[in-house]
């Protein structure tokens, strides 16, 4: 009987130890989460800025003749 109580002790220990690994992990895959939605924000504004830069640079080209695609 007390082998019984024992084995339960020792598998309630081991779920509690998993459970405590698992707030862990969860923590951290939150924080890199965090850490990833705010690098997507980034890189989407870092974008925007890019294509509105490469927007102007187009605006800004003289456009081309007919008779200049014609030599070509």
């Amino acid at each position: 009987m007390i082998s019984e109580f024992e084995l339960l002790a020792n598998k309630v220990d081991s779920l509690a130890e998993l459970a405590h690994a698992l707030r862990i992990e969860n923590a951290e895959l939150r924080r890199n989460s965090a850490q990833l939605l705010a690098e997507n924000v980034d890189m989407h504004q870092r974008m925007s800025q890019a294509h509105e830069r490469v927007a102007a640079l187009l605006e800004k080209m003289p456009a081309e003749d007919s008779s200049d695609k014609e030599n070509a």
